[in-house]
């Protein structure tokens, strides 16, 4: 009787992960007799292509099966039984990403470009072999350099246009060099489409019968990379040489979403989010958009108070730089309303304009840059792989940690260009559009001119 009462105990106490066991296992029961069934009265048929394809169809829909670890939201960090290994690891990579960021920080505008150019190569390089066959590529000897010729064409014209004006910049003071590079910005569009054609005519020339559909999937595929990955992270160059303050703090609301979703995940998560990502909740989403956009008015304040962060790199020289503040990093005082209770000890607070655009940068950052996330989620699923790469231990590899990061750096250029740069046409504005459009002989009846005006203008008025 009392082994009686024992287990009926133990049967109301059954959790919900049990019945899912029992569950599964009546369905794989259910499923190996079917099997049996049709082996003992299906007579062999022949293997024939249509028959071969009837068999995969009716075994796909008989194989797939819910994982019991995964049912009832087992796939969540607080049901991994491994997760405080993992979070270790992450943790321990995590640091050292951090560390290495913060040197080239502290090293300037130059050695953090540096480091933007070779994660975009190794970025390219992962999605780059996602898509290659050894069997196809074996037929198709150094095919796999075509895509590396239109990403690196790409990079000369992406490149070419931002950082044209710093590069003119830089040689102004040798005529020689300064006239070669005025030349080369000149035509540099032209000389970018003939490599482009170049390498179209070299694309067709290797096309090869019964490789067509390879070739022209790899094809394909490079130019989804330039556009959707390429381009959109070349645009945290832009954003570098606007002042590092306008690279790292939308950096750093990227990662600090990251790490505040996974930790709010960690220990509260409960409700999935997206199928997408089976890993992320509502909680850990919610959690880390709170926490970005108190991070994003904070980190703004203290980012903003060093010059070397705010100052734009006019040139591509290396050093400090110093420069006056610009309007958005002197702090403004901010009176706070009248009918507060006078017993509340401060009657304003000073704050830096710049603070009310990080605001903004936090929102996007924890709202819709996570969506980069859920894209690349979706493209591994197509391709059925966990990570793009292993070369970050917890993380996966350098596209895994980037796919945010993207849609942060072409909304923070769209965002400073439209609300922060100044519309009017200041003296730099104006100087850019004499060193891009006039000749080193224009410019020089430019100055002469000028001096002419100054002249006249010191004896009408002495």
């Amino acid at each position: 009787m009392k082994e009686e009462g024992q287990l009926s105990k133990m049967g109301d106490g059954r959790t919900g992960a049990s019945v899912a066991v029992s569950e599964y296992q009546r369905l794989e029961k259910q499923v190996a007799g079917l099997n049996c069934e049709q082996k003992q009265h299906s007579p062999p048929l022949p293997s024939t292509p249509t028959n071969r394809i009837r068999q995969r169809r009716r075994s796909k829909s008989l194989e797939v099966l819910p994982d019991p670890s995964k049912l009832n939201g087992g796939n969540l960090l607080v049901h991994d039984q491994n997760k405080y290994r993992s979070m270790w690891i992450r943790t321990h990579s995590s640091l050292w990403m951090l560390g290495g960021v913060i040197l080239i920080l502290y090293l300037g505008h130059l050695y953090i470009c540096a480091m933007v150019v070779v994660i975009q190569i190794l970025m390219a390089s992962e999605l780059f072999q996602l898509r290659r066959r050894v069997h196809e590529d074996k037929q198709l000897p150094g095919f796999w350099l075509i895509n590396w010729y239109f990403f690196f064409t790409a990079m000369l014209y992406v490149y070419g246009r931002i950082l044209s004006q710093q590069l003119v910049n830089t040689v102004t003071s040798d005529q020689f060099f300064y006239r070669l590079v005025n030349s080369l910005i000149k035509y540099h569009m032209v000389i970018c489409y003939f490599l482009y054609t170049a390498g179209m005519v070299w694309f067709i020339l290797t096309l090869k019968k019964k490789m067509y559909k390879y070739q022209f999937g790899q094809y394909a595929w490079t130019h989804m990379i330039l556009i959707v990955v390429f381009t959109q992270s070349s645009f945290t160059v832009a954003n570098i040489f606007e002042g590092i303050f306008w690279f790292i703090l939308p950096a750093f609301l990227i990662a600090t979403n990251d790490v505040a979703a996974y930790f709010f995940g960690f220990f509260f998560g409960r409700t999935p989010l997206i199928k997408l990502s089976p890993k992320k909740t509502w909680e850990g989403f919610i959690g880390g958009s709170v926490a970005t956009v108190v991070a994003a008015f904070l980190l703004a304040n203290i980012l903003g108070q060093f010059q070397w962060l705010t100052c734009p790199r006019k040139d591509l020289s290396t050093g400090w730089l110093h420069c006056d503040p610009g309007p958005l990093f002197k702090l403004e005082y901010y009176a706070f309303p009248i009918w507060l209770p006078e017993w509340i000890p401060w009657k304003g607070v000073s704050v830096l304009p710049v603070q009310w655009h990080a605001l903004c940068l936090g929102l996007f950052a924890s709202i819709i840059a996570p969506f980069g996330g859920f894209f690349a989620s979706g493209l591994k699923r197509a391709f059925k792989i966990k990570d793009f790469g292993d070369s970050i231990p917890g993380h996966g590899g350098f596209t895994d940690r980037m796919d945010c990061q993207m849609v942060m750096a072409i909304f923070a250029y769209i965002y400073f260009q439209s609300f922060v740069l100044p519309q009017t046409n200041s003296v730099e504005m104006i100087l850019d559009q004499i060193l891009r459009n006039l000749s080193f002989e224009e410019q020089e009846r430019l100055y002469t001119m000028l001096g002419q005006i100054f002249k006249g203008q010191q004896i009408v008025h002495p």
